[in-house]
C-alpha cells in the first residue's frame, strides 16, 4: 500500500449532512486570509473541526437478537431508572435509561441502538439548556424513536443540546432498521437517552466512553447464543 492510500485510510469519510457546512466554513477562511493571514489560519482549524464533526466511520456492530448497543459516540452520562417520557408510550413504571453525552468533538452521526421496526417517531420542540442535566429530557429540543423488536420495545431520545440547533432524523415511521444502522444526526453537541424494557441490567457505567454501534449498553435476550458481526 502506497504511503498516500495508508494516510487516506486513516481519514474517516464525511456524511454528506456535512458539506454545506464544510464548505461555509471553507469559504469564511478564504475570506479570513485576505482580511488578516492569522484569522484565515484560525478559519482552517475550524474548518477542519468542522469536518471531524461530521465524520462518518466504518463501525463493526455485534449482531445477535436481544442485544443493545451505543447510539452515539461520547460519555455515560447517565445510568437511572427513570418513568419514561409519556409521549414514548412505554407505560408509567420506572424502566433502565442510559444517557450518553456528545462533546463538540464526538462523531455525531446516530446509529441504531437494535435491530427492529420504527414504531413511532415523536419530535417536541423546545429549550437549548445543556444537555447534561436531566431536566434537558423534558425541556430540550428533542426527537424520540419507539423501536419494537421480537424481545420487547426500546425508546431512543435525541436531545439538543447549547450549541445544538438542529436534529436531522434519517428515518420514517414503519421502516425496519438493522442493528448499528445509521437512523440520525444533531447539529453541534447534545445527548442520546435510551430507554431499556423493565428488568434490563445496563453492562455501562458512568463516565465510562461509548462507541456509537459499537459498544454494548444491555443484553435484554434470555441466553447467549454468541455474536456475529457487521461492519458498516
Amino acid at each position: 500500500m502506497s504511503i498516500v492510500n495508508s494516510v487516506r485510510a486513516q481519514i474517516p469519510p464525511v456524511h454528506r449532512e456535512g458539506y454545506p457546512f464544510i464548505a461555509a466554513f471553507a469559504l469564511a477562511t478564504l475570506v479570513l486570509f485576505l482580511i488578516w493571514a492569522p484569522l484565515g489560519w484560525i478559519g482552517v482549524v475550524l474548518t477542519i473541526w468542522c469536518a471531524l464533526f461530521f465524520r462518518d466511520p466504518v463501525r463493526v456492530t455485534p449482531v445477535r437478537d436481544g442485544l443493545v448497543v451505543a447510539p452515539a459516540d461520547g460519555r455515560v452520562s447517565m445510568v437511572v431508572q427513570i418513568i419514561p417520557p409519556p409521549a414514548l408510550g412505554l407505560g408509567d413504571k420506572p424502566l433502565p435509561r442510559v444517557s450518553i453525552f456528545m462533546s463538540v468533538f464526538n462523531c455525531h452521526v446516530n446509529r441504531s441502538p437494535v435491530a427492529g421496526r420504527v414504531e413511532r417517531i415523536i419530535y417536541s420542540p423546545g429549550k437549548f439548556i445543556n444537555a447534561e442535566l436531566d431536566k434537558a429530557s423534558e425541556d430540550n429540543e428533542r426527537n424520540s424513536l419507539v423501536i419494537s423488536t421480537p424481545t420487547g420495545q426500546i425508546g431512543v431520545v435525541q436531545i439538543a443540546g447549547l450549541v445544538a440547533r438542529r436534529i436531522v432524523s434519517f428515518v420514517r415511521e414503519g421502516q425496519p432498521l438493522a442493528v448499528g444502522e445509521r437512523f440520525g444526526l444533531i447539529r453541534f453537541g447534545s445527548r442520546l437517552d435510551v430507554y431499556l424494557p423493565e428488568g434490563t441490567k445496563p453492562l455501562v457505567s458512568e463516565g465510562q466512553t461509548a462507541i456509537a454501534g459499537e459498544t454494548v449498553l444491555a443484553d435484554i435476550s434470555l441466553g447467549d447464543g454468541g455474536r456475529t458481526f457487521r461492519a458498516d
